[in-house]
């Protein structure tokens, strides 16, 4: 009973996948009720849902599946979002069930875990590492999106890297350099926009051994093979050139802002 309460105390917690700087607790609980396609509101989406039974569940598309098409098509992004996506929840659920005591009760939330990654098992690490960077992908994807970021963002793009084209020149070459499986990152660290990659599920919130990329994300691509190869088979050049036409600018911009 003592680890039931324990668990219970722990989903509760963390019943938002606070970053401590992007999201708002209760922003789309109405919107993800519909089946419809959804309008951002102030352009953030929720990241984290829970069930009834306090468990992780997937949050609902702001989008039909074939929304992003030509660029991304339907049935990558029903495979994609149903069940790669699905997959880690599941399995971050299952993990948590197995965490010592005292590594909960120290454990608020995703963020605080995040900071503390090196003190968690590899199945916390990939799974709730998916969880999270997945959902704010989806939210970082609209359709008829792309064009040149405005704002703070766009003039902070022009500032660092001295126009946008530049810009998307070096992110490009994150994203093709990454080897094997992983995510290309737009980040703030210290102050200073900084493109970056991280392998597998790692994202730039944890906490890990080593160097790695540090900061707050504002911009996210999947460079795993799932998120493409059933359109564009091995050329992932062809993939983040279509990412150009779907990404969601006004997110980045609230992110950045946040």
């Amino acid at each position: 009973m003592e680890n039931n309460n324990t668990r219970r105390n722990f989903l509760k917690q963390t019943a938002i996948l606070s970053t401590g700087t992007i999201i708002g607790s209760s922003i789309f609980n109405s919107a993800f009720a519909s089946e419809n396609p959804l309008k951002l509101e102030n352009h953030i989406l929720e990241l984290d849902t829970m069930d009834f039974q306090g468990n992780y569940s997937l949050p609902k598309l702001p989008y039909a599946y074939d929304a992003l098409e030509p660029h991304i098509d339907k049935i990558t992004m029903e495979i994609h979002y149903s069940k790669h996506h699905q997959a880690y929840v599941t399995n971050l659920n299952k993990a948590i069930e197995t965490l010592d005591k005292n590594l909960v009760e120290h454990s608020k939330s995703l963020e605080s875990i995040f900071g503390k990654m090196s003190k968690f098992p590899e199945a916390i690490r990939n799974n709730g590492g998916g969880h999270y960077n997945h959902s704010l992908f989806w939210s970082l994807l609209k359709p008829n999106g792309g064009g040149t970021p405005k704002g703070k963002l766009g003039d902070a793009i022009t500032s660092t890297f001295g126009s946008f084209d530049e810009f998307k020149k070096q992110f490009g070459d994150a994203s093709m350099k990454r080897f094997g499986s992983g995510w290309a990152w737009l980040v703030v660290q210290d102050g200073k926009l900084v493109i970056g990659s991280t392998a597998n599920q790692d994202n730039p919130l944890m906490s890990l051994r080593g160097k790695g990329l540090k900061g707050k994300p504002v911009l996210a691509l999947d460079v795993w093979e799932h998120a493409y190869y059933l359109k564009n088979q091995n050329r992932r050049a062809d993939y983040i050139a279509s990412f150009w036409n779907v990404v969601n600018w006004e997110a980045a911009e609230a992110l950045f802002n946040s």
